[in-house]
């Protein structure tokens, strides 16, 4: 392979999901962020489902660079909230203030919503798109279940990480290292069927 082909822009500003990104193998691909590539600008979010969120990311990039793209949307899905914050996640309590300050309104809304109910059951929901270099879009999913803690617990992590305790553990996602992380999580195993595809081509 050119090194100069093994270039992969991903479509994010988030520091917390680059570092995430490229602690997992992604087929010998060097990912790239927006701010490797001096984009500064606006990326819009406004598809009513989650692959529809990640395919506007990835092509929007694409459309203005010409290169092999990808972009990822994630939501948490809660069962006793008819699936909120879903494809809203991101900006459950507004989109006011730092990413730590907007992240720790949308963990908040999210408890005060849940207070008092007995059915904890989520899901969080990772879905890649993938625009090739001749265009062509692919898309990827991965699924972790687990349930929604009465209060935040760990520090690491970033997003709804401190509330979220997946199937099957006793630690939330904050309480877990990146590593122990990285290897069951919605974004680890969406990445997983990705790495897969890129393997082979």
């Amino acid at each position: 392979m050119n090194p100069s082909d093994n270039r992969l822009i991903f479509a994010t500003a988030n520091p917390h999901k680059l570092e995430e990104v490229r602690a997992m193998t992604l087929g010998g691909f060097l990912v790239e962020s927006l701010k490797d590539i001096h984009f500064t600008g606006h990326i819009p979010e406004t598809a009513p489902e989650l692959e529809g969120n990640a395919l506007q990311k990835a092509r929007y990039i694409y459309e203005r660079y010409g290169k092999p793209c990808f972009a990822d949307d994630t939501g948490l899905e809660t069962a006793a909230l008819a699936g909120e914050p879903g494809v809203y996640s991101a900006r459950y309590a507004g989109a006011e203030g730092s990413q730590d300050e907007i992240a720790k309104a949308n963990m908040h809304k999210l408890l005060d919503k849940l207070s008092g109910v007995s059915d904890r059951k989520a899901r969080f929901r990772t879905v890649i798109a993938y625009v090739d270099g001749n265009g062509k879009a692919h898309l990827f999913e991965g699924v972790v279940n687990g349930k929604i803690t009465d209060s935040p617990r760990g520090t690491e992590g970033f997003g709804y990480d401190p509330v979220f305790m997946p199937d099957g553990h006793h630690l939330t996602f904050a309480e877990m290292t990146a590593e122990q992380k990285n290897k069951i999580s919605h974004r680890a195993r969406a990445f997983q069927n990705f790495s897969q595809f890129m393997k082979g081509t």
